[in-house]
């Protein structure tokens, strides 16, 4: 998702302390806070803001990286000629292609728009292939620019009031996928236009369970830009949660689902704010949510279910920064009761996150491994995947070392 990584290079002669004082407070975060989520006392930030403590070695640095979502090293370091990007991954080979379909705007239209089933279907079967399909950004980059142009002539075509509202439901759940391709590639602009596009057209279309879906994208991207957004993320988050709830008691287990996704991104956000409370409140009331549906129930977009709970609550503590606790939730866990390749890659991370928290650097490569196993695409293109292997890639452990190297040359951080 898109960062709020500061653009203007900061001028040189600035001492680290003094770069890492300018970004925690462009990112509206206090010392006490970011002390609290680096493990560290305020008075240790301090220090090393004032220049009494020298420049921390390259664990604490990618620490520090990972809290302030900080993409380029060089924005902390000043390093410029060591340019390490870390939550953005490299641009896919169909990105060219899908941004070319999401950015053209015809005037005319020729040829017959295909019939909202028909697009339905093609959506079900996109969504299959990501779930199954290691290689997933690849099997979806090539289905979406065709999604994306018959989607927008169903809209334009559609001369009844309900086949409209139809085609924009699907038009809408076109872009949510996109969201899912473009994420973490170099064009968050792309990114924003796509989740505006499909917040617009749910909202069109009226139906609760896309309107789910374009807020459940919208909260993530608002929230993965920093502290100073996560106000406009509860307010996407806990705005539709209002609307929808009340459906509940007559509504498919789409639109039940869709609501527990919401809830737990409720969660996720006070996570990262440091509001334990507020967090485990939020996964345990989306945890009813999905002790409410069908044992096999699994959400195509958002992958809630009964299945992924266990996985959430080792993001709540990873997000809290709760090692020992990120460690119990993990053994709890069932990662291969996640049908989806990519959800489970994404669940293995977080297994590693908390396991580098823990101290346990071995178990965060060997999980980091399984992730790769599960889906390349997904551990790609992850930023805390990244920092976790640069980071043993400085290990003293020779050993460790070899295993990092290795990781990172499968990743793409390093030549072969």
């Amino acid at each position: 998702m898109p960062s709020d990584a500061i653009n203007e290079p900061y001028t040189d002669p600035l001492a680290f302390g003094q770069r890492l004082q300018l970004l925690r407070t462009r990112r509206g975060m206090t010392r006490i806070v970011f002390a609290g989520l680096l493990g560290k006392s305020p008075s240790w930030v301090k220090a090393l803001e004032c220049g009494r403590l020298k420049t921390p070695k390259l664990d604490v640095i990618l620490r520090i990286a990972e809290v302030l979502r900080v993409r380029e090293l060089s924005e902390l370091t000043g390093d410029q000629s060591a340019r390490v990007d870390l939550f953005i991954g490299p641009g896919h080979a169909r990105l060219p292609a899908v941004r070319d379909a999401v950015n053209a705007f015809p005037c005319t239209t020729t040829g017959q728009a295909p019939a909202t089933a028909e697009l339905r279907a093609r959506l079900a079967r996109a969504w299959q292939a990501r779930h199954c399909a290691p290689n997933h950004r690849d099997v979806v980059g090539t289905m979406l620019p065709d999604l994306i142009r018959d989607a927008q002539l169903a809209v334009r075509q559609a001369d009844r009031t309900a086949d409209r509202r139809a085609a924009q439901s699907a038009l809408s759940q076109v872009y949510s996928l996109s969201q899912f391709f473009l994420a973490y590639q170099p064009d968050a602009a792309l990114l924003w236009r796509v989740a505006e596009r499909a917040m617009i057209a749910a909202q069109e279309s009226e139906d609760p369970h896309a309107i789910g879906v374009a807020a459940w994208l919208a909260a993530q991207a608002h929230r993965d830009c920093g502290p100073a957004h996560f106000d406009a993320a509860d307010a996407v988050t806990l705005d539709t949660l209002r609307f929808l709830e009340p459906l509940l008691p007559d509504g498919a287990d789409d639109v039940l689902a869709i609501t527990g996704a919401l809830r737990f991104e409720a969660g996720y956000t006070a996570a990262r704010r440091g509001d334990s409370g507020t967090a485990w409140h939020h996964w345990d009331t989306a945890r009813a949510m999905a002790d409410r549906l069908p044992a096999d129930y699994y959400h195509p977009v958002t992958s809630f279910s009964r299945a992924v709970m266990g996985a959430h609550a080792v993001t709540v503590a990873v997000e809290l920064h709760a090692g020992g606790e990120s460690v119990r939730q993990v053994a709890a866990a069932d990662a291969l009761a996640i049908p989806s390749r990519p959800r489970r890659a994404r669940h293995r991370i977080e297994e590693a996150r908390g396991y580098r928290l823990d101290g346990q650097r071995d178990a965060a490569l060997a999980t980091l491994d399984k992730a790769f196993e599960a889906a390349p695409e997904t551990i790609r293109y992850n930023g805390y995947a990244r920092t976790i292997i640069l980071e043993e890639s400085e290990s003293k452990s020779p050993e460790r070392r070899r295993r990092a190297a290795q990781l990172a040359v499968k990743v793409g951080l390093l030549a072969a």
